[in-house]
Order: structure tokens, then C-alpha cells, then sequence
């Protein structure tokens, strides 16, 4: 279903089906809303009473507030690539298949940094919980 540029600028190489985008945005709200239960987690370990009148613990819970604050935004920006998805799909002006696509192309990015860093921040809660 790939199409080949033939030269002209205007030419959009069209990749990924829609629904496969799609698919992978929805997979992406999912994922957020894991991330989003595993926080509660953390933050219910790290309630303790040991680990709040740490400094170390007190830090680790400052980053579970802001990993907090940040799946609602990515959620927030996933919610709204797929409502642009919905306005290209109804061929509404102003919405261009390419954009929609570079959108997507930097949200999976932002995805694929955002799980790294929460998988080191995991490995910390961890490390500082056995240690106690």
C-alpha cells in the first residue's frame, strides 16, 4: 500500500496504514493508564513512614508526582492525535495526512523516552526499597 514519490515535493509516502496508527495510539492509552496505576504504586510504597523522612524518598515521590502530571499531558496529547485522526478520516479541511503523521511519528518517540525514563525511575523506587 506504499506509495512512491515521483519526483514532485507535494508526493506523500504513505507508510503505516491509518488504522495501524491508529491501533498503535489506542495501544499508547493503555500503556499510560498502566504507567498510571504502577505510580499509585509508588506512591503508596513511598508513603511510608521511613521513606518520607528521607531525603532520597522525599525525592523519589517528587518524581512520582511529576510522572503523574506528565501521563496526563501524554494522554492528553495521544486523546488529541486521535481526534485529529477522526477530522482527516471525515476529509475535513485543514487537516493534512502528513501532519497527522509527523505528529505520530514524535508522539511514539516521546512514548519510547518517557518509557525509558520511567523504567530508570522504577529501578530507583526498587533499589531504595530493598534497602530498607
Amino acid at each position: 500500500m506504499a506509495a512512491k514519490s515521483s519526483g514532485s515535493k507535494k508526493s506523500i509516502i504513505l507508510g503505516e496504514a491509518l488504522d495501524a496508527l491508529h491501533h498503535e495510539s489506542r495501544e499508547w492509552l493503555n500503556i499510560v493508564a498502566f504507567w498510571k496505576d504502577e505510580s499509585k504504586f509508588f506512591t503508596d510504597l513511598l508513603d511510608r513512614e521511613q521513606i518520607n523522612a528521607s531525603e532520597y524518598g522525599q525525592m523519589l515521590q517528587y518524581l512520582d508526582k511529576i510522572h503523574e502530571t506528565l501521563f496526563d499531558y501524554l494522554a492528553e496529547d495521544i486523546v488529541a492525535h486521535e481526534k485529529q485522526l477522526a477530522h482527516l478520516l471525515s476529509a475535513e479541511k485543514g487537516v493534512s495526512d502528513q501532519d497527522y503523521r509527523e505528529k505520530h511519528a514524535t508522539l511514539r518517540e516521546q512514548m519510547g523516552l518517557f518509557a525509558n525514563d520511567f523504567r530508570e525511575f522504577k529501578k530507583m523506587v526498587f533499589g531504595y526499597a530493598k534497602k530498607l
